[in-house]
């Protein structure tokens, strides 16, 4: 009996070399402006093209300004990795969505919206965050440049079959508690090394009620608790999510791929190298007080005490919080911030735009704060002025920047400041990931927009305005 993942992964399976590597076909990879070039340079220095161009897609998306984006990079680095992506995509006939196009965006939030990402598929990308894909029920991970150049030649890439994990989510999530939480509290309990080794498939009735951009939320970030990847075994969510989208199967096309998707999941009696299961009601509004995604706690609650940590881990605890000038025992509540940054492939959709204008509509703008509400793609910029969050985030003090990774990480314009805090809707917290001496607590949409009103950490379901 397969688990999901063996379904998949055997289907894809081209050959089992000695010592156990696989030849793995790639239905689709990704491409962006950062770990392409060398690909494309070591190409040209073989003497080879691209084997299925139909199979790629580009999309700029780290580099890219989130403001005046009619206007050249100010970067020159910048515009010579953008500059360059465009001529390598036109040199060997590969489809981009280039910056200010109707698809252009960042990668991960493009390619699930456009339909290009479907069930049952493998799918890589030059970037870590790749696992987002696997919302889909995909086997989707993130691959380094030389492997980037490899699936740009055969199609194929060379892995290790990893091993499983499932971890079931049960019950009915408490009022305030998003699918960032769900992960961030998943990611505390198990550490940034608790999937390590592992492809792990997320289940239980907890997942089965999220919408898709839920779902993309919490296996975006499967990775940071060191796992391969992450998926989501496809269901009548999945499919009305990509039944229409321009790239998805229309007609008769849509039926056959509708019935073969019905196939993806784990047998009742598969068996998981590993299995975890957690209770829906023991997760709160999320924050993380350290410099890895597994320092995180209710935002309720205090940072743990020196004697709660085991030993060996005190040294690297307490190196983490003197850079986040943070002390043992310390209340978050109420922590004054001075940044916002709601985005990325994270937290870049519509449905966190939505939840960030429902709670601000109304309020206004802590004056002291500075926040940066960027949209993963030029599709969800549209959606967020036709339906009105543009002129509620305006009235309310805030700005809808253009599309791009943003703040997520110190590649653009967009860099946090030496030594101030950014509550950030995104997926790392390590030191000067978003900027040199940055200090960034990760959070989902509604603490960052409490946050952002209150200038402070606040819990999003106490509102002393009210």
């Amino acid at each position: 009996m397969k688990t999901l993942f063996d379904k998949i992964w055997d289907a894809h399976t081209v050959s089992v070399l000695p010592g156990g590597s696989c030849a793995l076909y790639i239905d689709r990879q990704y491409i962006h402006e950062v770990t392409s070039p060398q690909a494309f340079d070591g190409l040209r220095q073989r003497g080879i093209g691209v084997f299925r161009p139909a199979r790629i897609t580009a999309s700029p998306d780290h580099n890219i300004p989130t403001k005046n984006q009619h206007l050249p990079a100010s970067d020159l680095l910048s515009r010579e990795q953008l500059a360059t992506l465009e001529r390598n995509c036109a040199e060997y006939g590969i489809s981009i969505f280039k910056v200010g196009s109707p698809h252009n965006g960042i990668v991960h939030v493009v390619g699930p919206e456009t339909g290009l990402t479907q069930p049952g598929m493998t799918i890589v990308c030059g970037d870590s965050h790749t696992s987002t894909h696997g919302a889909l029920g995909c086997v989707a991970f993130g691959i380094g440049t030389s492997e980037v150049e490899m699936v740009l030649a055969s199609q194929c890439v060379l892995q290790s079959k990893p091993k499983t994990m499932r971890i079931n989510i049960e019950g009915k999530l408490p009022p305030g508690v998003c699918s960032k939480d769900i992960i961030l509290y998943i990611i505390s309990k198990l550490g940034t090394g608790g999937g390590t080794g592992h492809f792990i498939e997320f289940a239980g009735s907890t997942i089965r009620s999220l919408s898709m951009e839920a779902r993309m939320t919490i296996c975006n970030m499967s990775i940071e608790m060191g796992a391969r990847g992450g998926m989501i075994a496809p269901d009548e969510t999945t499919f009305a999510y990509l039944k229409g989208r321009q790239y998805a199967p229309q007609g008769a096309e849509w039926n056959i791929a509708l019935e073969r998707w019905r196939q993806l999941y784990s047998e009742p009696d598969a068996v998981f190298d590993k299995e975890v299961t957690f209770r829906a009601t023991d997760i709160r509004p999320m924050i993380t007080y350290g410099t890895n995604p597994g320092m995180g706690t209710a935002i309720s609650e205090s940072i743990p005490r020196l004697e709660e940590i085991p030993t060996d881990s005190r040294p690297s605890f307490l190196k983490s919080l003197g850079y986040m000038g943070f002390r043992p025992g310390e209340v978050l509540m109420g922590k004054k911030i001075d940044y916002v940054f709601v985005g990325s492939c994270t937290n870049g959709r519509i449905e966190d735009l939505r939840a960030f204008a429902g709670y601000v509509k109304g309020k206004k703008k802590a004056p002291q704060v500075t926040v940066w509400i960027v949209p993963g793609s030029k599709q969800v910029e549209k959606q967020a002025i036709e339906e009105g969050l543009r002129d509620i985030l305006e009235k309310s003090g805030f700005e809808l920047r253009q599309p791009g990774c943003s703040a997520c990480l110190a590649m653009n314009d967009d860099k946090i400041p030496e030594g101030k805090y950014c509550v950030a809707t995104s997926n790392r917290n390590f030191e000067g990931r978003q900027g040199p001496g940055a200090r960034t607590l990760l959070a989902g949409p509604l603490v960052a927009a409490a946050a952002a009103i209150h200038g402070k950490l606040t819990h999003p379901l106490y509102d002393p305005e009210r």
